[in-house]
């Protein structure tokens, strides 16, 4: 039987889509090496190797400062190459699932975005992913998109990771407070995204499913609640840090400016998703407590 094809093996999301889904099937997952996003060559070599049923793409170009500077390659990963997976996934009938961002908004909504609302990426990396999502909704595949935002998980590098190791080194530490999100675990996108494909391969028409969908966990905070919660699980559970939650300051977005502009409102309405794969999502806490209790179950 043909594949799933995953990309970006390496990363947060690949990693655990290799735990999630090969209860549905043969499971090859590719780093760079393999497919290389920058590459059209190197990806259409891989697609006819392998000739996938199914194709995931969680890869991308995630440098969100340093894409200002690197836009080309940019560009390339997460813009380019999501049209050429999906013009190949169309031509062999192929499902492809493939991960977009937050920074598809400007951020100025007071409410949580739903998927109609217009988009205004504020940065390359927010543009790149844009026509990244365009392209695949060109191409005719069969497909979802589904959007995420904050990801963290106990492989790889992430804000719950840095807060951590930070909290361990200094005993005072600012954080930004008025940009809010949802965080997400890479294990429930991972898990969401097997549900997704089982849907599919069960539908009569799996293009009925095609579609935009935001995937994030419930309820929402800022990187400030987000940080003040892992220093108060990692006490708690009685890791040794030189950091408090009454030395851990709340400061502003103008006081730790960036090279990319990040949206203020980074929260996604999930009822569309949750809806059409009768899903109940977790609220944030859960994933960065079960993820807490892994790493310190690994002794990190």
């Amino acid at each position: 039987m043909s594949p799933i094809l995953v990309t970006g093996a390496n990363g947060q999301v690949g990693f655990e889509l290799q735990r999630s889904l090969p209860i549905l099937g043969d499971v090859v997952a590719l780093t760079r090496d393999g497919m290389d996003l920058a590459s059209e060559a190197s990806i259409l070599a891989a697609l006819r190797e392998y000739q996938p049923r199914v194709i995931v793409n969680p890869a991308a170009y995630t440098a969100v400062d340093r894409a200002e500077s690197d836009a080309g390659l940019a560009m390339a990963v997460n813009a380019d190459a999501p049209a050429i997976i999906a013009r190949w996934a169309a031509d062999n009938g192929a499902l492809l699932i493939h991960y977009s961002t937050d920074y598809v908004f400007d951020g100025a909504k007071a409410d949580p975005y739903v998927e109609g609302d217009a988009v205004n990426p504020q940065s390359v990396y927010g543009e790149s992913k844009w026509r990244g999502e365009e392209g695949v909704r060109a191409s005719g595949a069969c497909h979802a998109i589904l959007r995420t935002s904050w990801v963290f998980g106990h492989h790889g590098s992430n804000f719950l990771k840095t807060i951590l190791r930070l909290a361990r080194e200094k005993s005072a530490l600012n954080v930004v407070a008025d940009q809010i999100g949802a965080p997400t675990s890479a294990a429930l996108i991972a898990d969401v995204t097997r549900v997704v494909i089982e849907r599919a391969a069960a539908a009569d028409t799996p293009s009925d499913l095609s579609g935009t969908y935001h995937l994030t966990a419930q309820a929402s905070t800022s990187w400030y609640g987000y940080a003040a919660h892992i220093v108060r699980e990692a006490l708690a559970a009685r890791v040794e840090l030189a950091l408090s939650p009454d030395t851990l300051k709340p400061i502003s977005t103008a006081e730790y400016p960036t090279p990319a502009k990040r949206p203020a409102n980074s929260r996604l309405d999930c009822q569309k998703l949750m809806d059409r794969f009768d899903l109940t999502l977790p609220v944030w806490q859960e994933g960065v407590d079960d993820v807490l209790v892994r790493l310190r179950a690994a002794g990190n």
